[in-house]
C-alpha cells in the first residue's frame, strides 16, 4: 500500500519546486546577463560557419551514442535503438521536472519492463550504472587536476575541489567494496533504500520487492557476475560517455572561435569535471542554471573579459544541444514507445513469454508459458488468462 501524501510533505514539495524554479530564473534573468548580454551572445552564435556547426553536431551525436552504448553494456539484451528511447525519454523527464531523476527512473523502468527486463535486472542495471557514473564524476576532477599539474600550476580552489572529489571517490569505492564483502552492511543499506525503491516501483507500476535488504543481498551475487563478465565494457563505455559529453563543450568553444591560447582544453576539462561534480545534488532539473553559471564563471575567468560573450555563447550552445535537445527527442521516443512499439520491439534480443496451450497431459485449467532465460515473470502473470492457473516453464 502506498504511503499517503501528508499536507506537510505536499507543502515542502511545493516550496522546493518554487525555490528550484526561482533559482533558475534568477540565474538566467540576472546572473548570466551580468557576464554578457544575450544580444552579444546571439551575435557570437550568428558568426558561426557551417563547418563549426557540423563539428558541434558530430560531437553531440557521438555523445548521445556513447550514452546508449553504456546502457547496452550493462543490459546486453537491450538493443541500441531501445537504449536510445530509454535514455532520451528518461532524460526529458529529468530535465523538465523538479525531482525528475526519480520520475525518470520510473519511465526507464516501465520501458525496460516492456522489453523483457525483469525487476532484478533493472535494479542491477540502476545500481551498477549509477555506481560507475559516480566513479566517473568523482574521478574526472582528479584526472583534470593531474593534467593541469603536469602542464602548469594548478589553482588553490582546483586543489581543494580535487581533494574533495578524491575523498568521495575513496568513500564510494569503499562502500561498494563493503556491499560486496559485508552482508551486515549490505542489509543495513538495503533497509535504508527501501522507501526510494517503493517510490520507484509505484511510479513504474511494477511490483515492489518485499525487502530492500534481501534485494541488495541478491544484488551482490548478480553484480559480481556482471562485473566479472562485462566490467571492462561498462568501464570503457561509461568513460567514453563522460568524455564525449565534455567534447561537446570543447567543440562549442572552438566553434565559437575560442582558441587553445584563450581557453585551453585542460581548463575546459577541469571546469566540466568540477561542474559535473557540483550538480550531483539535484537542486534544479538537470542542473539547469547551475551548470551554465558554473561553466561561464570558470571559463570566462580563463579567457578574459573580452571573450565573455563568446564563452557564454559556447556554454549556452553546449547546453542547448545536451540539455534542451533531448526534451523534444525524448517526447518523440516516448510517443513511439506508446503508440508504435513495433518500431522498437522487433529489435529486442529477448522476446516476450509465449503461450503453449493444450499440451498432452496438461492438467485442466492450466496455461503453460515458455519464458526466455531470465525473462520477466511479471510479464507472464500480466498475460495470463483470468481464472486460469499459471505454470511457468523455463526452456
Amino acid at each position: 500500500m502506498g504511503q499517503q501524501v501528508t499536507p506537510g510533505r505536499r507543502r515542502r514539495k511545493m516550496i522546493t519546486t518554487v525555490a528550484s524554479l526561482g533559482l533558475v530564473a534568477a540565474i538566467f534573468g540576472f546572473g548570466l546577463p551580468r557576464v554578457a548580454s544575450y544580444r552579444s551572445v546571439w551575435a557570437s552564435v550568428g558568426l558561426m560557419m557551417w563547418p563549426q556547426a557540423l563539428m558541434v553536431a558530430v560531437a553531440a551525436v557521438a555523445s548521445f551514442t556513447a550514452s546508449w552504448l553504456a546502457i547496452c553494456a550493462v543490459l546486453p539484451s537491450i538493443r541500441l535503438r531501445q537504449a536510445a528511447a530509454v535514455n532520451l525519454g528518461s532524460t526529458a523527464v529529468a530535465n523538465t521536472l523538479p525531482a525528475g531523476g526519480v520520475l525518470a527512473m520510473g519511465v526507464s523502468w516501465a520501458m525496460f519492463a516492456g522489453w523483457g527486463v525483469s525487476t532484478a535486472e533493472y535494479i542491477l542495471y540502476t545500481l551498477i550504472s549509477g555506481i560507475w557514473n559516480i566513479f566517473a564524476r568523482l574521478g574526472l576532477p582528479v584526472i583534470a587536476l593531474l593534467i593541469i599539474a603536469i602542464t602548469g600550476q594548478p589553482e588553490t580552489d582546483l586543489l581543494i575541489g580535487s581533494a574533495v572529489g578524491l575523498a568521495f571517490l575513496i568513500a564510494i569505492g569503499a562502500g561498494f567494496w563493503l556491499i560486496l564483502h559485508s552482508e551486515s552492511f549490505a542489509r543495513r543499506l538495503g533497509n535504508s533504500l527501501q522507501p526510494a525503491l517503493a517510490l520507484a516501483c509505484r511510479l513504474a507500476r511494477r511490483p515492489q520487492p518485499s525487502s530492500g535488504a534481501e534485494s541488495l543481498l541478491a544484488f551482490r551475487d548478480r553484480a559480481a557476475g556482471l562485473v566479472a563478465a562485462r566490467g571492462w565494457r561498462i568501464t570503457v563505455t561509461t568513460t567514453a560517455s563522460n568524455l564525449a559529453l565534455w567534447l561537446v563543450l570543447l567543440a562549442s568553444l572552438r566553434g565559437l572561435g575560442l582558441s587553445q591560447s584563450e581557453v585551453p582544453w585542460q581548463t575546459s576539462l577541469a571546469a566540466f569535471a568540477f561542474v559535473r561534480l557540483l550538480t550531483v545534488l539535484p537542486i534544479t532539473p538537470g542542473g539547469a542554471g547551475i551548470t551554465e553559471l558554473g561553466l561561464v564563471g570558470a571559463l570566462a575567468g580563463s579567457a578574459g573579459h573580452g571573450q565573455a560573450a563568446q564563452v557564454t555563447a559556447a556554454v549556452l550552445l553546449y547546453r542547448a544541444v545536451t540539455y534542451l535537445l533531448p526534451i523534444p527527442a525524448g517526447a518523440m521516443a516516448s510517443l513511439a514507445w506508446r503508440c508504435a512499439p513495433s518500431l522498437l520491439d522487433h529489435a529486442s534480443g529477448r522476446g516476450p513469454a509465449r503461450r503453449e496451450p493444450g499440451g498432452q497431459g496438461e492438467p485442466p485449467g492450466v496455461t503453460i508459458y515458455t519464458v526466455p532465460p531470465g525473462g520477466p515473470l511479471a510479464q507472464v502473470s500480466d498475460r495470463s488468462e483470468r481464472g486460469a492457473a499459471l505454470e511457468v516453464v523455463a526452456r
